[in-house]
């Protein structure tokens, strides 16, 4: 039979904690989570940006280039 270890609060140096020093944390979390959101939502919007916009950027950069390849000779493999 395995047996569970509980840790009981108050335990520590830190035990009492003013209610400004509560609230302070509790704004770090809200912080913290906001940014931890917003830097999920950029970057799933920059992988679907990257993914659908390189071939288009290249193509772009390839009519733009120098000697003026048509656009058939920018698609052929050869």
């Amino acid at each position: 039979m395995a047996s569970r270890v509980a840790l009981k609060a108050g335990k520590g140096k830190n035990v009492k904690k003013s209610a400004a020093a509560g609230e302070e944390e509790g704004s770090v979390a809200v912080a913290a989570k906001f940014v931890k959101e917003w830097s999920t939502w950029t970057m799933k919007k920059a992988k679907v940006i990257t993914h659908y916009g390189f071939i288009p950027l290249v193509i772009i950069i390839g009519m733009n280039s120098d000697p003026k390849p048509s656009l058939s000779q920018l698609l052929s493999p050869v």
